[in-house]
């Protein structure tokens, strides 16, 4: 098994295109704001990343997208709200960004062996 095709690694990989998806549905709904009759929609993330624990961080399905329930909806049937997209967005920034720097240092590390391994020959 080489280091790119472990478990670990599939599952970060997996994180962060989960990170990308539900970030695409946040930017999507603060987009559609003012769009009459728009749902907001997002993926239950923590519940995604639950299935690739599941299946050793295989990617084998897309993400379920589901209409967000329990929001309050104006006159005219959209029911997106700023505030809660906003923060919604400030923390799938911050989980993408701890996922990249683990990412960095595993390739961090993997260089370093490299490099030592090949200067003690």
């Amino acid at each position: 098994m080489s280091w790119l095709d472990s478990a670990q690694d599939n599952l970060l990989a997996r994180y962060l295109d989960l990170a990308a998806t539900r970030q695409a549905l946040i930017t999507s709904n603060i987009a559609n704001v003012d769009t009459p009759g728009y749902r907001t929609r997002d993926i239950d993330f923590h519940g995604e990343l639950q299935r690739a624990l599941q299946s050793d961080g295989e990617a084998t399905t897309e993400p379920i997208v589901r209409e967000v329930q329990g929001l309050i909806a104006r006159p005219d049937g959209n029911n997106v709200s700023i505030d809660r997209e906003s923060m919604l967005l400030a923390e799938v920034q911050l989980q993408f960004s701890a996922a990249e720097q683990l990412l960095k240092s595993d390739f961090k590390t993997l260089s370093m062996a490299i490099n030592e391994g090949s200067s003690s020959s």
